[in-house]
């Protein structure tokens, strides 16, 4: 009975299909009681009205032809064909989600192989009204730091396919990293540059400005920002950081910190913040984030361990302390959320959301760069009940690493290396208000069976913008190259 009923409304959902001008009829189609197996998986998954098409192909190589009829529970078709990848109208596309807010799109898919047509079970897209950011903003390199390659941060505007370089290092030879943004607003940016002409970009009020952020007091550069909801303060660790190659363990390449503090930059002072208790020999302290609410710093910490006979040991703790945004001064006492060396795990990227309900982390065996595990997943910390759950939802069999929420807390972006267990690829995920997940899908792309087998590019660090970023990559070369810095000045705290 349930074959018939199938057949039935694929006949029905098909119907207007075979007058369509310029395409081939699906005729005499084998029904197969299955979903279809397409690249992205975009099967069951919740998407945002303003997403861009989302394109896919068979995973099947030796499928001719693909039909795609798509049906709006509340009206509203589309419907066309492809070999590779069935690429959908933009605004044909994007009228169907307007129109289906809050409710479904119903996905008949067909292919053509050895001249013979089989359609499949039909499949549902869920389409939320809640809004999603205009784009994002992310690092794209070659999965390897061996040397300085070409790499960049790049902008991506989520409704449609365009994506612009914000800065590469074509202009100069060095390593272009730690792009941060406040909640998403481009109008202040922090960005660093690494190597000869070494440098932290901050764009403040429209003005752009590099800054030479290590000190005689501090271990070095300021890398890891992240802005306080005010505007006024960035929270950054100084890091005295390494890499490792494993001869046979799985995980290939190991990133490690020697030192590492935490401190905050005074933006009105031109000073660093320097709390005594964040400063200690015996803990690395990294990954500093603040609060919704302004008045909590975040981080990540571990007990030093000797280098290389102990990196295994090497475990992160999720940590808090007060933050006075008022006068710029930490308190004299440190609590630890989450113990993660007693499950002899280590945290990585803590990320609270805007709203203040939640902190997302990445969770591995052990180290502080999770991006190379192949164990790490995504985990989720409740604020208000100090409760906190593996994300099945969202983890694969591979590395689920950094992430970040969108302004108004109801998407997260993260990386992954479910594709192909190399590359870094971002998936996007939806959450209610009521910390329910949604199955994620991968970032969009014109034709993504083309697109994502020949970039051989790594995904890196994406955060979400509220708008385009407006940045003049020829003056921050400029800049760069020029070598004109100015220094920070810096403020200890006592821990008395």
């Amino acid at each position: 009975m349930r074959q018939v009923h199938i057949i039935s409304i694929i006949s029905c959902l098909l119907s207007f299909c075979f007058t369509s001008c310029g395409m081939e009829s699906v005729t005499n189609a084998s029904m197969e009681d299955s979903f279809p197996q397409i690249y992205p998986d975009y099967v069951g998954v919740t998407i945002p009205s303003s997403i861009a098409p989302l394109n896919f192909g068979m995973v099947d190589g030796n499928v001719q032809l693909i039909d795609v009829v798509m049906l709006g529970a509340k009206g509203g078709e589309l419907h066309a064909q492809g070999s590779e990848s069935v690429l959908l109208d933009l605004d044909e596309w994007h009228n169907l989600l307007k129109q289906n807010e809050d409710d479904s799109l119903k996905i008949v898919v067909s292919a053509k192989k050895n001249g013979a047509w089989i359609t499949y079970r039909p499949f549902g897209i869920f389409v939320s009204s809640d809004e999603m950011d205009y784009g994002l903003a992310y690092r794209k390199l070659a999965p390897g730091y061996e040397v300085y390659s070409k790499m960049g941060i790049y902008q991506r505007d989520l409704s449609s396919f365009e994506e612009t370089a914000i800065l590469e290092n074509t202009q100069f030879s060095g390593c272009v990293n730690c792009h941060s943004f406040n909640r998403g607003n481009p109008e202040g940016m922090s960005l660093h540059v690494r190597g000869d002409h070494g440098a932290t970009l901050l764009k403040l009020n429209g003005k752009l400005e590099a800054y030479n952020t290590s000190t005689d007091k501090t271990l070095g550069s300021c890398v890891y920002p992240y802005w306080h909801p005010s505007g006024k303060y960035i929270a950054y660790s100084t890091n005295t950081t390494h890499q490792a190659f494993h001869v046979k363990d799985e995980n290939r390449i190991e990133v490690f910190d020697l030192n590492s503090d935490v401190q905050v930059y005074d933006i009105a002072k031109n000073e660093l913040i320097v709390p005594e208790i964040l400063k200690n020999d015996s803990v690395w302290e990294t990954y500093p984030v603040f609060s919704a609410d302004g008045r909590t710093l975040y981080f990540c910490s571990a007990s030093v361990k000797a280098i290389p006979s102990e990196m295994n040991d090497i475990r992160y703790n999720l940590c808090k302390i007060d933050f006075n945004p008022d006068n710029g001064t930490f308190g004299n006492r440190i609590d630890t959320l989450i113990c993660a060396e007693t499950m002899r795990k280590s945290i990585n990227f803590p990320k609270p959301s805007y709203d203040g309900k939640f902190l997302m982390y990445s969770l591995a065996d052990y180290g502080c760069f999770s991006i190379w595990h192949h164990e790490a997943d995504l985990w989720l910390l409740d604020l208000q009940s100090g409760e906190a759950r593996l994300l099945d939802e969202v983890n694969s069999k591979d590395t689920e690493s950094y992430h970040n929420w969108s302004s108004n807390n109801r998407w997260f972006v993260f990386s992954s290396r479910r594709d192909d267990g190399l590359h870094t690829r971002l998936y996007l995920s939806h959450m209610d208000e009521n910390g329910k997940v949604s199955k994620p899908f991968m970032l969009p792309q014109e034709n993504p069976k083309h697109y994502y087998f020949n970039l051989f590019l790594s995904y890196n660090v994406p955060e979400f913008i509220t708008s385009k970023v407006e940045f003049d990559n020829v003056e921050a070369g400029n800049l760069i190259l020029s070598d004109k810095r100015k220094n920070m000045g810096v403020r200890m705290q006592s821990s008395k």
